[in-house]
């Protein structure tokens, strides 16, 4: 029996209760007595703790819709191939880009102040790189930009890699050793262990994508050798896991892929030790001549300084012209991989809309954006979990987007909790005197917390790094980190076996939970004067803690130490939950973690009961946990209970989503253990959770129509596509349609 923690108790006044004044916290207690007297009974009592949430805790989520926010200030016009990069400090920097309706190339430093939506132009001093578009930027110590490649306003590609330093506004060019890699544009770049990691890119006379990865050692300032990898342009690449992954882009015959592509980086020394060359590389002085299209000198010949309409000298040192012949080049080392997905209910297609490609807390982030394209109903944000390599929806486009903007540039802070989409409205307004508003006049901020993202901080990476301590001196291999891996050893272990136990907690039976409903009220609802559990109370078996743990761990609890209240003088507690929730949350006290156990965290029952808790004792933590994995790992033996306890918990949007699949598997779901548990109440809010014109359609009929496989009726499912095409074929028979639409259901993804 699970209780309804979040009802409050009327005329409640109760231990434990928490008012803030000011600054300071004070608890109040009824009674003749702030404070339990210490007395030899009173060690025979069982302190009941309450059920009530705390006052001045964080509610859960409301309904959250991102708000688009109209900036001011020097906004860019019409910036194509710009570099936007979230520097910390609620800032946001631009750099060059070119204006798509003079195409004039800039070096200009734009800044976009997110706490006042200011745009300013910023003052830079140094060796001020050249024009350029089609560059990456990329955060560096946190306080400077690396800038590489990109092309110049003769649409020659560079090669240079410059320095912004944030804090000075300077310009600085590093003394480069090692082979200089082609020049190129709208590559992709990453920074991973000191090291600037460059992929794919287009160069040559002919645009040619190259395949190439090589990287340069921020060290020694020393770039390694190039190997062959994928050949991409307006592609992501980040670092996870010890792998370096690639996704999106367009590909060599221009097509739009959605292939996935990995590469080890742990398993070759090649990435690991510090290139050697000398300060000048041979490719310096082999280059070809650039191409007869090209108006720009060859690089070693004597040149006027140009200075385009920005004001600001190009640098010409930085040039690198565009080779005709591209040598062949080594595979890279480390072992390569690549998958492919074909069709299901969450992948979204890569060959509509506007997307941006971005990496958080272990998953790639596609947001399918509005375009004319795409129809409203196609947008969403999706993810891509990287260790199980599953596509989850995280939310509809109806839910972030507003259909009246377009959406050019996004950003996303180091920590993947936050994102922002830079873009403008629709319907352009004139400002007078032909003055359109600007291209990036408007912003878009993403809490990507809200949608069940941890951040990268909270989010373990599977692979552990040989150079680094094992998890613990007793387990060498363990999902906890040294300190939980050893507590876990003494939870729950009587104080007999010498395990130093010296609280004890209980919680409500399973058996009697099982024979209610979710949504029964506690049996053991407190009223104004009762502070203990009645001597004859049924309760579960004791479960043996330290209560040094749980006032490190628990701030309730160590607000109630700091009180003196009469548990810490009964030593005994209990929790009106169910006692696997209750062993639940006391281990994770212990390890810090909600990882699947067969003892202490068995199935998403438990986890969602810990939601409510997190709720109830304001743990924010426990909470992020909590909706990261039920939102992936909801099934339909456990939506149910999902959807009802994150309706108890607050949390709107692990609420919505589990309703959706709940809709979406109905048929099973109507016979699970965990609906029928139900309230009668439950039931009926989540029959209307569907709109009014909504209808349940038989399996047969999904099937032909495409959405059997959990997509949305009508739209995506596995068997749209050869649907279509056999509709066309004249003679086409049903049987065969269904053959065919079942034999693309089992083929899922590719992968080599």
């Amino acid at each position: 029996m699970v209780p309804q923690p979040h009802t409050p108790v009327t005329g409640s006044s109760l231990i434990g209760i928490q008012q803030t004044q000011g600054n300071g916290t004070n608890w109040h207690v009824s009674g003749n007595s702030a404070r339990a007297p210490f007395s030899g009974s009173s060690s025979n009592n069982t302190y009941l703790l309450p059920t009530s949430p705390m006052k001045g805790r964080r509610l859960g989520s409301d309904n959250y819709k991102p708000k688009v926010l109209h900036t001011c200030g020097a906004r860019p016009a019409c910036l194509v191939n710009a570099s936007m990069t979230y520097c910390g400090n609620n800032q946001i920097y631009a750099f060059g880009g070119f204006d798509r309706d003079t195409d004039e190339v800039y070096n200009h430093v734009l800044k976009l102040d997110l706490g006042s939506l200011q745009w300013t132009l910023v003052d830079n001093y140094g060796d001020i790189p050249g024009v350029r578009m089609g560059h990456t930027a990329c955060l560096w110590q946190g306080d400077k930009l690396l800038i590489h490649g990109g092309e110049n306003e003769h649409r020659e590609y560079l090669s240079d890699v410059v320095i912004f330093d944030l804090k000075t506004a300077h310009w600085t060019s590093p003394d480069i050793r090692g082979p200089i890699p082609r020049g190129r544009a709208r590559h992709a770049a990453t920074v991973y262990d000191e090291k600037l990691f460059i992929l794919g890119g287009l160069t040559g006379a002919e645009n040619y994508a190259l395949d190439e990865i090589c990287y340069l050692d921020l060290r020694t300032w020393t770039w390694s050798r190039s190997w062959s990898f994928v050949g991409r342009f307006d592609h992501s690449a980040w670092v996870w896991g010890g792998r370096l992954w690639v996704f999106g882009g367009l590909g060599p015959d221009m097509e739009r892929t959605g292939e996935l592509w990995w590469l080890d980086l742990k398993s070759s020394p090649a990435f690991k030790t510090t290139p050697e060359y000398g300060p000048l590389s041979p490719q310096i002085n082999n280059r070809v001549a650039p191409s007869p299209r090209s108006t720009f000198a060859p690089f070693n010949q004597p040149q006027a300084m140009v200075t385009g309409s920005t004001g600001y000298t190009a640098n010409s040192s930085s040039i690198q012209v565009r080779a005709a012949a591209m040598a062949p080049r080594p595979i890279a080392p480390g072992a390569i991989a690549s998958m492919r997905f074909i069709s299901g209910p969450n992948v979204p297609s890569q060959s509509q809309g506007t997307h941006f490609h971005i990496y958080s807390s272990g998953a790639l982030l596609d947001f399918v954006t509005p375009a004319d394209t795409i129809r409203p109903s196609e947008c969403n944000l999706s993810a891509l979990e990287l260790d199980p390599l599953q596509w989850q929806r995280l939310a509809e486009g109806s839910e972030i987007f507003d259909p009246g903007y377009r959406w050019h540039y996004c950003a996303i802070n180091e920590d993947g909790t936050k994102a922002w989409l830079l873009g403008c409205a629709n319907d352009i307004p004139d400002n007078g005197g032909g003055a359109f508003e600007e291209y990036l006049s408007d912003v878009l901020p993403l809490d990507l917390r809200r949608f069940g993202l941890l951040g990268n901080d909270l989010t373990p990476e599977p692979y552990v790094d040989q150079g680094k301590l094992p998890a613990s001196d007793r387990h060498a291999s363990s999902n906890l980190n040294g300190l939980g891996a050893d507590l876990a050893i003494m939870f729950d272990k009587c104080p007999e076996s010498g395990s130093g136990n010296d609280f004890t907690v209980t919680g409500e039976r399973d058996d009697e939970a099982d024979d209610d409903t979710l949504v029964t009220p506690s049996s053991h609802t407190l009223n104004e004067t009762q502070q203990f559990l009645a001597l004859d109370a049924s309760t579960s078996a004791p479960i043996y803690v330290h209560k040094l743990i749980l006032q490190a761990r628990w701030p309730h609890f160590t607000r109630v130490y700091a009180a003196q209240m009469a548990e810490f003088h009964t030593k005994k507690m209990h929790i009106p939950e169910p006692y696997t929730v209750v062993r639940a949350f006391l281990y994770y006290l212990y390890t810090d973690s909600i990882a699947r156990h067969p003892e202490f965290c068995p199935s998403l029952a438990e986890v969602a009961g810990l939601l409510v808790m997190s709720n109830i004792y304001d743990m924010p933590r426990l909470r992020l946990l909590c909706i990261h994995r039920l939102s992936r790992e909801v099934d339909v033996e456990t939506a149910a209970v999902v959807w009802d306890r994150a309706g108890v918990a607050g949390e709107e949007w692990l609420r919505r989503r589990a309703a959706s699949f709940c809709l979406t598997h109905w048929g099973r779901l109507v016979r699970t253990e965990g609906f029928r548990r139900l309230s009668r109440q439950s039931m009926m809010e989540l029959c209307e959770v569907i709109d009014v014109e909504g209808r349940v359609v038989g399996g047969e009929e999904l099937e032909v129509v495409g959405g059997l496989g959990g997509g949305k009726f009508g739209v995506g499912g596995s068997g749209r596509i050869l649907a279509r095409s056999r509709t066309s074929i004249p003679g086409a028979q049903l049987g065969d349609e269904m053959e065919d639409i079942e034999s693309v259901e089992d083929e899922g993804m590719e992968m080599n």
